[in-house]
């Protein structure tokens, strides 16, 4: 079994084709605080705390074939991120379904990135800003079409990983991880880490040594038939948890719990997950190639394949009215 190349299809199956659109939204449209404009003259305050101090959480849903993929699963989780930091998101569950609704059919995109978030705003005068409900929380989205972590080629051969020796994750009483943010300085710095070792990607530990998290990705390995992923120093991600609910079908036995990195670097296979690429099959961990032979393994080949088909029919997905034109 080969693994399914989802970006070929979706830039050349006529099901998956972006659609006519205005030219001006060539590189995506965006909402910003109230008002839909293209994505080239999309502006954030520079006085916005979600600019100055990363003061703000986020979301992004996938559009395949027309699809939204999981949005309650997503909006659910956004609301939760929002309580977590004493943020409001001005917009009900509805009207924000709405906005991204828009955006997505004013870019014509069948295959979209979809992303928002809601920041603290301005600074209150005085002592105000020791108040969380003194500030006026903002919204922000934007789509653009879909981009991938790591392409067809990357995806057949298997990435590169390396596990960084020079970072570790935020540890969770910091920054909580299942809220997500944009605290990303310890998972970009341990990407340039990477790349200056000639590797693709990164994976980070906690202060003990368990795997918690890739930059924006989960992180499974495969030993003996059977599934391990972290139970904490992670976002709870979508992808992640329809990977294991893939898993299961597939009847492989499940382990959510603390994973050591030699477990990673043991293992049969492996593979990273996220809404920006599905599931990503790991070739080698720190130049030791899987499984003694390179290239994705065969569960994972399964499960990503299985990904891809379930979702191109319709499974867990909210179908875009492109028919109707975006009500802005």
């Amino acid at each position: 079994m080969s693994i399914i190349l989802a970006e070929h299809t979706m830039l050349n199956d006529p099901a998956h084709v972006r659609l006519p659109f205005d030219p001006k939204y060539n590189h995506g449209s965006a909402f910003i605080n109230g008002t839909y404009v293209d994505l080239d003259n999309a502006a954030i305050p520079m006085a916005d705390l979600g600019f100055t101090q990363a003061d703000a959480c986020y979301d992004v849903v996938s559009v395949s074939k027309g699809y939204l993929f999981r949005l309650e699963d997503h909006l659910e989780r956004f609301e939760s991120a929002c309580a977590k930091f004493q943020l409001t998101n001005p917009y009900t569950k509805a009207q924000t379904t709405e906005i991204l609704t828009n955006l997505i059919k004013q870019a014509g995109a069948k295959e979209a990135y979809v992303w928002w978030a809601v920041t603290r705003g301005f600074m209150p005068d005085g002592g105000e800003r020791i108040n969380p409900k003194a500030y006026e929380n903002r919204f922000y989205a934007f789509v653009v079409p879909y981009v991938f972590i790591a392409n067809d080629e990357q995806r057949a051969r298997g990435i590169d990983l390396m596990v960084s020796k020079q970072f570790i994750r935020i540890p969770p009483k910091a920054v909580d991880p299942t809220a997500k943010n944009f605290h990303w300085m310890d998972l970009k710095l341990a990407l340039f880490e990477a790349k200056a070792a000639d590797k693709e990607w990164s994976v980070l530990c906690d202060a003990d040594g368990y795997l918690t998290e890739a930059p924006g990705s989960n992180i499974f390995l495969i030993k003996d038939g059977a599934l391990y992923t972290p139970d904490s120093g992670c976002l709870e991600g979508i992808t992640r948890k329809t990977t294991l609910e893939l898993a299961a079908q597939l009847g492989l036995p499940l382990h959510v719990e603390r994973v050591h990195v030699e477990q990673l670097l043991n293992a049969d296979e492996a593979f990273l997950t996220s809404t920006a690429g599905g599931i990503m099959p790991v070739n080698s961990v720190d130049d030791r190639v899987l499984g003694g032979k390179p290239g994705p393994g065969a569960l994972t080949t399964q499960l990503h394949n299985q990904y891809w088909t379930q979702r191109w029919d319709g499974w867990l997905g909210t179908a875009v009215d492109y028919s109707s034109p975006a009500s802005v």
